[in-house]
């Protein structure tokens, strides 16, 4: 998560960690920034996110393996760090806070993996530049803060930077159909033509969805 705002408070000055769940960096733990506000996802969430996309993949012979993922809204980064841990060639984080930047580029030194590279800036404009300048990529996580109600522009924001048939992880406090309802005009319907729902789950009050960008043809690669 990205957080402008957040900030270390007296009930959360203790430094916290988290594990890997798979790959080769299995059971590795990352420290976690002591910052309000910071909400890494959850093991569970991890878990049945890359059980998705495991699951997707399998029917195309593919994995992460050779693949280029973004991790938006990075915060701890574990996300990001899931996928390098599972062979992803190159993984970009993008985190604004000093604080929590200092410790994620602290993590990812840790893993000493040149696949791991870092932006200190705000995820917004620097998807917006990467649409001009990058490469596409094959799988965006977005994990914006729900207070900023991000949720729709950082999708359509990321849309530009994935390949075509690339997948998108995002999550919000409200689901993709009400996120689409309660938005209008030009970026509605170009969410809705251009992105397929293919899982979606809850976990407390977060909703969390695996899109997938359709190809040139309209059609999703299944």
């Amino acid at each position: 998560m990205n957080h402008a705002s957040l900030k270390p408070t007296a009930r959360t000055r203790a430094r916290g960690n988290l594990r890997i769940i798979g790959g080769q960096w299995r059971s590795r733990r990352i420290e976690v920034a002591a910052l309000e506000g910071l909400r890494p996802t959850p093991d569970r969430v991890r878990q049945t996110l890359f059980d998705w996309l495991q699951h997707f993949w399998a029917g195309q012979g593919l994995g992460l393996s050779g693949m280029r993922v973004l991790d938006a809204f990075a915060g701890t980064g574990a996300l990001g760090l899931e996928a390098g841990s599972r062979g992803a060639a190159e993984v970009l984080f993008i985190e604004q806070h000093p604080q929590a930047c200092r410790v994620l580029a602290k993590n990812l030194l840790a893993f000493k993996s040149q696949a791991l590279r870092l932006i200190e800036a705000d995820a917004m404009s620097t998807m917006q530049a990467l649409a001009q300048h990058s490469q596409p990529f094959d799988l965006v996580f977005l994990d914006p803060p729900f207070a900023a109600g991000l949720d729709v522009a950082a999708a359509a924001s990321a849309l530009a930077l994935l390949n075509q048939g690339g997948l998108l992880y995002l999550e919000s406090d409200r689901s993709w159909a009400q996120a689409l309802e309660q938005t209008s005009g030009s970026s509605r319907e170009q969410l809705a033509s251009c992105l397929r729902l293919i899982r979606q789950a809850k976990a407390g009050a977060v909703h969390y969805h695996l899109l997938q960008r359709h190809n040139d043809s309209g059609q999703a690669t299944s």
